[in-house]
């Protein structure tokens, strides 16, 4: 694609990024075919080739975003579907980012978005507060038909409380910073992400993980000072503050390093790990912070990446039962793990089956289902329907937004079917509990 960037705009780093980027873009089309807001809405605004198109006028003649822009940017879910078809290498990721960051510096959204906006961000990233305020949606729910007629903000709010849980399981005793030991001779020291909202809505996880680990012989260390990692913000287009919580993050882990050393930084959270992993792409201007930023990046490993490079333990208990993976699109797509995950499964006697159409996103996708909640439905719907053609006894998938999002659609359609992390059923298979909800 050719562009016609201004001079003075291309002495800006991100600018020069944005447009390599642009120009690797041959219009194929491709992209089309696999993503998921353009196979629901048809509008080729509304598939990554027409968001390019406005993404590149936007940037070259350096206007500010427009009503429009903002709206069809807004639409994306940052699958990342269609970097995996893009026979270009095209890396929309870190393009649609841009845009966001200049979007949130240029337009001023109408009050409504901005309220809602800066209520996730001010809740979501921190536990504390996420626990209140779930503590506080639960008394809601029962008025959610009443709140959805709000004007502007109503639909998003009663998606809120929609995905708020009745009531919360008991905070974890993994949430304070420690040293767990491994069980027999150690083979390696790894740090575990512990996360903002997953330690709040399902501490099993991470539980689970850190059973599982120090059963393969490996110290597990939960930091002091973590937080979150950035990506909630990032993907609101808030560049600042998620640079200020990816550099905390950093510090903590670097501590860690520095100190009595890391073979890996851990991560169940899979949107997680598709942020962390791209710290050193986040920092490669600041001097002070890039190397720090590659050496974490370098680290970080979705779960089950560590559980293949280490072995598993020996499968304690007969499995058997049909499982439907759902491949999260920061897994699949973000980080590019596609057969790891199954394969484990697979290793400890579940008979693994792929979702028709695990290509495409589930609707979740962050904040996604909470700011765009009618197309996060129909998405959903789309992959609640593919599911049930496989009639599962589980369904696993490495996401807690997955979980949730995948969980309320079988909710609506009275389905019991339980959805668990896939490192649950690892180490439920290796000598750990039985996952919630499994019969």
């Amino acid at each position: 694609m050719q562009t016609s960037f201004l001079p003075e705009a291309l002495q800006e780093p991100a600018m020069q990024a944005s447009e390599k980027i642009l120009r690797t873009c041959v219009h194929c089309g491709f992209c089309t075919a696999t993503c998921p807001t353009y196979l629901l809405l048809g509008d080729e605004l509304d598939s990554p080739r027409g968001r390019i198109y406005m993404i590149k006028d936007m940037l070259e003649r350096g206007k500010p975003a427009s009503a429009d822009v903002v709206k069809h940017v807004d639409r994306c879910l940052s699958c990342l579907s269609c970097m995996t078809t893009c026979p270009s290498g095209v890396h929309y990721m870190h393009l649609v980012d841009h845009a966001r960051a200049h979007i949130e510096a240029s337009y001023e959204r109408p009050f409504a978005d901005r309220a809602i906006r800066a209520v996730l961000s001010a809740i979501l990233p921190y536990p504390k507060r996420f626990r209140v305020a779930l503590t506080l949606a639960a008394l809601g729910k029962p008025f959610a038909p009443l709140i959805k007629k709000l004007p502007g903000i109503g639909a998003r709010l009663s998606a809120m409380l929609a995905l708020a849980p009745w009531s919360l399981p008991a905070k974890s005793r993994y949430e304070a910073p420690q040293h767990i030991a491994a069980t027999g001779e150690r083979r390696g020291r790894v740090a575990i992400l512990t996360g903002c909202a997953q330690p709040v809505l399902n501490p099993g996880i991470n539980e689970a993980a850190i059973r599982l680990l120090t059963r393969m012989e490996l110290d597990v260390v939960i930091p002091k000072n973590q937080g979150c990692c950035g990506a909630l913000v990032h993907h609101l287009g808030k560049d600042e503050a998620s640079h200020a919580f990816a550099k905390q993050m950093i510090t903590a882990w670097m501590d860690e390093i520095d100190g009595d050393g890391l073979d890996a930084i851990v991560i169940t959270a899979s949107g997680c790990g598709t942020t962390i992993k791209d710290y050193g792409h986040m920092f490669r201007n600041d001097p002070e912070w890039a190397e720090k930023a590659a050496k974490v990046a370098s680290l970080a490993k979705d779960v089950t990446e560590i559980l293949t490079r280490f072995g598993l333990p020996e499968a304690t208990i007969p499995t058997g039962q049909t499982v439907a993976y759902h491949s999260a699109c920061s897994m699949q797509h973000g980080q590019q793990l596609r057969d790891e995950p199954k394969k484990l499964l697979k290793a400890v006697g579940f008979t693994v089956k792929d979702v028709p159409e695990g290509h495409i996103c589930c609707g979740s996708a962050g904040t996604y289902n909470m700011l765009q909640p009618e197309i996060s439905g129909q998405l959903r719907e789309r992959k609640i329907s593919n599911i049930e053609k496989l009639n599962p006894d589980i369904i696993a998938t490495g996401n807690l937004g997955c979980m949730s999002q995948i969980g309320k659609g079988l909710a609506d359609r009275g389905k019991a079917v339980p959805v668990v992390h896939t490192v649950e059923l690892i180490d439920w298979a290796t000598g750990g509990p039985k996952p919630h909800g499994i019969a």
